[in-house]
């Protein structure tokens, strides 16, 4: 018999298959796990398909420290449809198609409000483990055994519980693979372009490593009719790659001889570009690109996260002559709000998402697709799940 919810598992623990991380940098293991109903505020998702990215390697990888925590399911870029939901969860209903999505909005914080920033003063920018309200879990192994949590989303599961301020409801006509996408890095990179930068037409951009976000972040600036999109890759492939997202001039600094790659930047750009762009997360890298920025009005915006804790060096004379660095969280987009907009903009046929899709393995494959993140040869790597 079913339940108000209108699934007939609603209210009931759900056996399914997990992809587990048990040691720090060994293969992922397939096996049965149980995942609790929702509580309060909780939405349970059947993951359709998920992805692999970067910031998923880099914890994986992690075998000492606060947040090496391990066993652990991974997975934080997906695209589900809601199971089952718990009390005072009213957004969502069974059957919904959602992103689950690592940055909370819960729309009701003086952050979450105002249009200066996407932070969330309720959830912030914690880091536990496990959900966001009672630091425990929702999985177990099928002998009771902890698993824990990813970034509020956990999407390399069959049936994942999410907390409702990290769901975000779309449109049913977008393809599910497409959808996926925007749950992390391509909206990071589009936001950072949009929102952080925001820039104008005619601008020139300078873009410090051609991985999805960067690509994203060329996107971003295509559409927002940039003159010139520089990409800056050690990778030459990366430059027929970008091509397609709007990249208009290719900077590989092993290749550049006696000059650095601020000087042949500000030779394209006639002094500097505009707005440049760090998407790997090394503080070296983040310099070259401040560097790199037109004196009196460049921006840097830096989306990599620096995991070596290397503080920024900056020569404070370049900041009193105009140029500015920020960072970016989630590309300033405020999930439940802009995403949706993504989506239709994918609809209408003005953004390239298709581009992003370099390969697709089924779930029982999963750690085919870290083999190839981690050779360097697919931008972004479709899991499907095995319903």
């Amino acid at each position: 018999m079913q339940n108000q919810n209108g699934s007939v598992t609603a209210g009931k623990a759900i056996r399914c298959k997990a992809a587990v991380s048990r040691i720090p940098g060994e293969p992922l293991v397939i096996e049965e796990i149980e995942v609790e109903p929702p509580k309060a505020w909780e939405v349970r998702i059947k993951i359709l398909c998920t992805s692999l990215c970067h910031t998923d390697i880099t914890f994986w990888k992690m075998s000492t420290g606060p947040f090496a925590i391990f066993p652990r399911i991974f997975g934080h870029e997906a695209v589900g449809v809601v199971e089952s939901v718990g009390e005072h969860v009213e957004e969502v209903q069974e059957g919904d198609l959602v992103l689950p999505v690592f940055h909370p909005n819960c729309r009701e914080c003086r952050d979450c409000k105002s249009q200066k920033g996407n932070g969330c003063s309720v959830f912030g920018y914690r880091m536990n483990p496990d959900m966001p309200r009672d630091a425990t879990s929702r999985f177990k192994g099928m002998n009771g055994e902890v698993l824990h949590h990813f970034l509020f989303v956990s999407s390399f599961t069959e049936y994942s519980v999410v907390d409702v301020a990290h769901v975000v409801k779309i449109s049913s006509e977008i393809p599910v693979d497409k959808a996926c996408l925007l749950s992390c890095g391509v909206s990071t990179g589009i936001g950072a372009a949009w929102k952080v930068a925001d820039i104008e037409e005619g601008s020139t951009v300078a873009i410090f490593g051609l991985g999805a976000v960067g690509l994203a972040v060329a996107e971003g600036a295509r559409l927002r009719r940039a003159s010139k999109i520089i990409g800056v890759d050690l990778n030459p492939e990366k430059f027929e790659i970008g091509k397609k997202f709007g990249v208009t001039d290719f900077v590989n600094p092993s290749t550049c001889g006696q000059k650095n790659v601020s000087e042949v930047i500000k030779e394209i750009t006639d002094g500097g570009a505009d707005y440049c762009f760090e998407c790997i997360g090394l503080a070296s890298v983040m310099e070259d690109a401040f560097i790199s920025n037109r004196e009196g009005w460049g921006k840097t915006v830096i989306l990599g996260v620096e995991m070596h804790g290397t503080p920024l060096a900056l020569n404070t004379y370049f900041l009193l002559r105009g140029k500015s660095v920020t960072g970016s969280l989630f590309g300033g987009f405020k999930p439940k709000s802009d995403i949706p907009l993504l989506a239709e903009k994918y609809l209408h046929k003005e953004l390239n998402l298709d581009g992003f899709i370099s390969h697709e393995v089924s779930f029982q494959d999963i750690n085919k697709a870290f083999e190839l993140l981690l050779e360097g040869k697919s931008l972004r790597c479709i899991i499907w799940m095995d319903h």
